[in-house]
């Protein structure tokens, strides 16, 4: 086969470009890294196990722990704030391959972010058509948020898991949708904004056409993320497991006025925020934005849904905010932006999330000023 041969084969391959960038910005960066540990003598691995990575891999090597830990009346943070699927696979993983569980979980979570490149991909060519599809493949690739697929972070699961739900909500197998959202429920708390998809689904479902069938997806959704909550309290003791570490360990709470908050602190003073404030400015003005814009361009309920349950879920947790990488997770706003602009102006974004994305890249393995 001559080499112009597998240049044309390659270029029928659905969302070549896209994966193609996802996985040369992947090699850069573990490049890059390498090349910076010749003088400090770090391995690769260890330096992309930052961040929630160094938790997740406390929980594949130790488990959870079997009761709340407190300093200075407050409950430490531990392994109980992050949930079991993502570090359960990696410690299964590990041990059939032989290989160290951090190079698995670098792995896994690198394999998972090229297989969400490749169903946003799916998932929009369902309501829109090929040249659209490959731009929303094209940009979630490059989005500012896709540096967490370098890390040891359970991001590409969880979005496995919804897309391809989303995919079964369209298609309306209910069973299907509601098992993939227990799953999802069960490796992030961001599932719970899949199953509040399935439920606004099913409702027009019922409203529309009287399909009872379509319960079985928001009856099913949260059971991953109740059956943790479950275990916790049999585990530690505590029914509050979760939530108290999440608040006390990480400063973790839901609050309806954080994102006005955000909002006014920068109006009246855009000197004053942080660079943490900055980011979460702009991240809440861009999801405003693409919200709106996703809107406009009449996606699909369930995909709308899920966009904007995202959206409220992250605006409304502090000190989280609509950050790149929670923004990656509203994904319905990204593919918004790429279906609905094309040319120059489609160009412009893509280099300019690509810009974001090399930032926060470097940011994130070079300092500890703004978590991720």
């Amino acid at each position: 086969m001559s080499g112009e041969t597998r240049v044309k084969r390659l270029a029928e391959v659905p969302y070549a470009r896209a994966m193609g960038a996802y996985v040369a910005v992947r090699l850069l960066t573990v490049l890059v890294v390498a090349l910076a540990n010749l003088s400090t003598h770090h391995s690769w691995v260890s330096d992309l196990s930052t961040w929630d990575g160094a938790w997740y891999l406390r929980a594949v090597y130790h488990g959870w722990p079997s009761h709340l830990t407190y300093v200075n009346g407050r409950v430490a943070g531990s392994p109980i704030a992050f949930f079991p699927l993502f570090p359960l696979a990696i410690r299964t993983l590990a041990h059939v391959s032989g290989l160290g569980a951090a190079t698995v979980g670098v792995l896994l979570s690198g394999v998972t972010g090229l297989g969400v490149v490749y169903a946003i991909g799916v998932l929009t060519s369902h309501f829109a058509d090929h040249d659209r599809a490959e731009r929303a493949a094209l940009l979630f690739a490059l989005s500012p948020g896709g540096f967490v697929f370098n890390l040891i972070y359970a991001e590409g699961t969880v979005l496995i898991f919804m897309i391809l739900g989303l995919l079964a909500l369209l298609q309306r197998r209910w069973v299907r949708a509601g098992v993939l959202g227990a799953l999802a429920s069960i490796t992030s708390p961001v599932g719970l904004a899949f199953a509040a998809t399935c439920a606004v689904t099913s409702l027009v479902a019922l409203a529309r056409e009287r399909e009872w069938r379509s319960l079985a997806a928001p009856l099913l959704a949260p059971l991953g993320f109740l059956a943790w909550m479950l275990y916790l309290w049999r585990h530690t003791g505590s029914i509050m497991a979760w939530r108290l570490t999440e608040r006390d360990g990480w400063n973790s709470y839901p609050s309806l006025v954080y994102p006005v908050r955000i909002l006014t602190k920068f109006l009246f003073n855009p000197l004053s925020p942080t660079m943490t404030g900055q980011m979460l400015f702009w991240g809440t003005v861009v999801a405003i934005a693409l919200t709106v814009l996703a809107f406009r361009e009449h996606q699909p309920l369930p995909v709308l849904a899920y966009g904007v349950s995202a959206v409220i879920l992250f605006a409304v947790s502090s000190p989280v905010g609509l950050r790149p990488r929670f923004l990656m997770l509203a994904f319905p706003l990204t593919i918004a932006a790429a279906t609905h602009f094309e040319g120059r102006r489609f160009r412009a974004i893509l280099a300019l999330s690509s810009v974001a994305l090399a930032l926060m890249t470097v940011e994130t393995l070079t300092s500890w000023a703004v978590f991720p």
